[in-house]
């Protein structure tokens, strides 16, 4: 029995197929095309109302509110979470430039956005990549682009909202603040019936 399922087991192994998809990490066009068909489920970094995914090499520095700040090899990544256009399934207008360095709308499922990629001067490129109600800014030399845009690739194709958390910020109640009028000098025992009791005695 158990030599029968050793032998079920290895046939199991043997017969499963795995799909191994190469990312050319040269083409802009191959890793949007990669990263972003993924199902990614991974995360490691959880905020207010979102989680993702921060690859290996980048590091997650601070954040504040909705906005994170990340480096890698030189390069500091601006992420803005628009959970406001997420709660209202806001649309996203965009139209391709070709006079820019790179320009391409992108679309996966529910999940729309843009690359664009414009040339700033002294070999600096401005990468503003927006998918899944997020957007990525970065500034970088040519030679980074390319691993730039994969990382934030894998940021924002990882990025998931929470609906209850998001509701609850959101909400015109939550964002109200309670006074309460509180005067820590005036005193307590004016009308205290212990000190009627002794101006009486006397």
């Amino acid at each position: 029995m158990r030599k029968k399922c050793i032998i079920i087991c290895l046939l199991a192994v043997m017969l499963t197929g795995c799909t191994i998809v190469r990312i050319d990490t040269t083409s802009i066009d191959n890793i949007l095309d990669v990263v972003l068909s993924k199902d990614n489920t991974l995360y490691n970094r959880v905020g207010i109302g979102y989680k993702y995914y921060v690859p290996r090499g980048v590091t997650y520095i601070d954040s504040n509110g909705t906005n994170d700040r990340l480096y890698s090899n030189g390069v500091y990544y601006y992420l803005y979470l628009d959970q406001v256009s997420y709660y209202y399934n806001n649309s996203l207008n965009f139209k391709e430039d070709d006079s820019k360095y790179y320009s391409r709308k992108l679309k996966n499922g529910d999940n729309v956005g843009y690359l664009e990629i414009t040339e700033m001067g002294n070999d600096q490129y401005l990468i503003e990549f927006v998918y899944n109600y997020a957007k990525i800014e970065a500034l970088v030399p040519k030679e980074d682009i390319e691993e730039t845009v994969l990382n934030s690739s894998y940021i924002l194709s990882t990025i998931k909202y929470n609906d209850n958390i998001i509701k609850l910020s959101l909400d015109d109640e939550f964002l109200k603040t309670k006074e309460d009028k509180y005067d820590e000098f005036s005193s307590k025992k004016e009308n205290d019936s212990f000190l009627r009791y002794e101006e009486n005695e006397d």
